[in-house]
């Protein structure tokens, strides 16, 4: 059987081979296209880096004349940096300031009573003041843990909440202002005040509140003749005054606070103390005060051995004889002791009376759920609302425990209407001014950062000073260093790039020891790409002018050239022998003789960078201004570089216009081709075919 060939499915007569071998010679002139587009985009990408480098250069150069040069940079030094730190503006003039730190200003930063790790935050209302910010929201009730979170989400720069511990299964609460300043107050109103007064973070002002109650010698006798204590048992001893005394306390000062005394009333004891009748003149007045219970020896034992009885009988006499005595043996009627009914301990048994102008006495009911107990002493706080006992003449105290003393504080009075202030009791610190002295003069500021005291020059306060310090405010010349070593490092990136990009000469890139080796071989692939550019010579000529020209910005002008501060291209010396890398333009620093300039002349050297040169107070000269003006004519919006750039954008639309002409060319090409040599490859299938027919129908006729 003949083989069988399909045109464009096989290729018997090597046809594919012919048609490619046409295509690449038809492809020549799209290659050479494709060559010239990748080269436009090269050159496209090269002076876009340029631009980058002269835009850095710029930027250097600007920071050397503007406003802002870092010649007129002040940088503040403290002798005791622990206590004040200073910042100086560049206007600052250069001084040596004595300052003294009395005082930091402080916010108020106030501690808890020590609460269980499962404590929780009832539901309410909390409110939180700082100055003029308030934070407020309900809280629905839960861990104190979660409850500072919620906090301190709507708190920022106002209050910080946060958990202290204070051993293994406690800990207290520190709510603390960010405020500092004594205008600046922590307030707690609605139920942050009455968390805050249960769980003793503060209490109230003594300065709005009376106190009695707190000497013996006003006391009295409780026991009232009419008057039985409610279940008081038959026998027990009356209440007496008589041991009931008080436990004088220090403040945190360390001195007498008497208003911090407890009164110690032991079992079965009591007092009276009138109230005065001023206390009526405001309506809205209450009294408080706290007590709590105290375990100790219960006095029923001694009290039973005193009660028991037996018979009692005369004494028998004696004889006498001469000189003996003889007396007779006492009677003994050899029964037991007849004992009267025995007494029983009482225990949690304070009773606390308002005593009326009648005689009558009202019990207060300490037992009541609304009564304040501190859960950590237990201490229970009564209050008396003046209004409800108009007839009241004093308060009685009776402590029917036999196995307990009662501690309890001093009354006070307070008016419940008025906006009573409220002092903290644990107090990490207290909201304060700033207070220093300068030139004599006392200064207090609401913060530690104070910059109204000394023209252009901020004070940090950090703590009290132990002896005057010193604030030196002198030139930052470090910072000036920084910016000429980083002008001439922008400066030789330009040149560098300018020598790459013009000439075709190897070495120029080995010389630069500080690219990388991909940095290098990019570096060798622009060697010479804009050889022959006469926009490359003479701007790398204007730029190595500018850093070389001389200028004399005034009449005593001593440093008038980039070459007497120590930075030229001949820095490093030559060594007597010739130097091609000098010879292409790059800037090189004399570190010493740099130092030496910037420490000696800073003023001049901030002079030649720029300068008013016809007195209409602005900058028209120098090597920065200059710098800057020749470079902004590259990089600026239609400078020459955009021009470039667009005269390159031009050629890459129009050659990629050609390759698409071109590529549409070679397809309808390749297609006519593969058309052709298809109905060749038919026609050549079809005389085989009836060759082959004719081979046959022959050999059928010889046999």
């Amino acid at each position: 059987m003949a083989d069988i060939s399909v045109p464009g499915f096989s290729d018997k007569y090597k046809t594919k081979d012919y048609i490619e071998a046409l295509m690449q010679k038809e492809r020549i002139p799209l290659n050479r296209e494709q060559d010239k587009l990748d080269g436009y985009k090269e050159q496209q990408g090269a002076w876009r880096e340029m631009n980058q480098k002269m835009t850095s250069l710029r930027t250097s150069s600007k920071t050397l004349y503007s406003f802002e040069n870092p010649f007129n940079n002040k940088l503040a030094t403290s002798s005791d940096e622990a206590a004040i730190t200073a910042e100086a503006g560049r206007e600052a003039e250069y001084d040596s300031i004595k300052i003294d730190v009395l005082k930091e200003a402080t916010a108020d930063r106030f501690l808890s009573m020590e609460l269980e790790k499962t404590s929780q935050v009832p539901k309410g209302k909390y409110t939180f003041e700082v100055a003029d910010k308030a934070i407020s929201f309900n809280w629905k009730g839960g861990k104190l843990s979660d409850f500072i979170t919620s906090l301190n989400k709507r708190s920022a720069n106002t209050i910080k909440a946060s958990l202290i511990g204070t051993s293994g299964n406690k800990h207290a609460l520190l709510i603390e202002s960010l405020k500092t300043g004594n205008e600046n107050n922590l307030i707690f109103k609605d139920d942050a005040l009455s968390y805050a007064l249960k769980n003793k973070i503060i209490e109230k002002s003594r300065k709005d509140i009376q106190e009695f109650g707190n000497d013996t010698e006003y006391f009295e006798n409780p026991q009232i003749e009419e008057v039985v204590p409610e279940n008081d048992q038959e026998g027990m001893p009356k209440f007496k005054k008589k041991t009931v005394a008080i436990n004088e306390a220090l403040g945190k000062d360390g001195e007498p606070s008497p208003a911090d005394n407890r009164t110690i009333i032991p079992p079965r004891k009591g007092f009276t103390v009138p109230v005065d009748p001023s206390v009526f003149d405001v309506e809205s007045n209450r009294i408080d005060f706290s007590f709590k219970t105290n375990e100790v020896e219960d006095i029923t034992g001694e009290l039973n051995d005193k009660r028991t009885t037996r018979p009692e009988f005369k004494e028998v006499g004696t004889a006498s004889f001469a000189e003996i005595t003889i007396k007779n043996e006492p009677s003994d009627t050899l029964l037991p002791p007849v004992p009267e009914k025995m007494l029983e301990p009482v225990s949690d048994a304070a009773d606390f009376y308002v005593h009326n102008a009648d005689g009558t006495e009202t019990k207060l009911d300490t037992d009541s759920p609304s009564i304040a107990v501190d859960p950590i002493t237990n201490e229970k706080t009564i209050s008396i609302a003046v209004r409800d006992f108009p007839d009241m003449d004093s308060i009685v105290v009776r402590n029917r425990n036999t196995g307990a003393e009662i501690s309890m504080s001093s009354y006070s009075v307070y008016d419940e209407k008025k906006n009573l202030d409220y002092t903290p009791i644990n107090p990490v610190s207290t909201a304060g001014d700033a207070t220093i002295k300068y030139n004599g003069i006392t200064i207090s500021r609401p913060t530690n950062k104070i910059d109204d005291v000394i023209p252009h020059v901020t004070l940090n306060v950090k703590q009290p000073t132990e002896k005057t310090a010193t604030i030196d405010i002198a030139p930052d010349k470090e910072s000036a260093k920084d910016a000429l070593i980083d002008f001439v490092g922008s400066y030789n990136q330009v040149i560098a790039e300018m020598n790459i990009l013009s000439e075709n000469k190897p070495e120029i890139v080995s010389e630069l020891d500080y690219l990388s080796s991909d940095e290098k071989e990019a570096a060798e692939k622009k060697l010479g790409m804009f050889q022959g550019d006469f926009s490359l010579t003479n701007g790398k000529a204007t730029l190595r002018s500018i850093v070389n020209a001389n200028y004399p910005w005034g009449d005593d002008a001593t440093i008038t050239m980039l070459s007497q501060i120590g930075i030229s291209s001949r820095a490093s010396g030559n060594g007597g022998g010739y130097n091609a890398a000098q010879m292409r333009g790059y800037l090189e620093i004399d570190e010493k003789k740099l130092d030496s300039s910037i420490e000696n002349n800073l003023e001049q050297i901030k002079n030649i960078f720029g300068y008013d040169k016809d007195g209409d107070l602005i900058i028209d000269s120098g090597i920065a201004f200059n710098m800057d003006k020749q470079l902004s004519s590259w990089v600026q919006s239609g400078g020459i570089i955009a021009t470039k750039n667009n005269g390159l954008e031009q050629r890459i639309k129009s050659s990629e216009t050609a390759i698409k002409k071109l590529e549409d060319q070679l397809a309808t090409k390749e297609s006519q081709l593969r058309q052709k040599y298809g109905q060749m490859e038919g026609t050549l299938n079809s005389l085989n075919a009836q060759s082959n027919t004719l081979n046959s129908f022959t050999n059928q006729n010889k046999q």
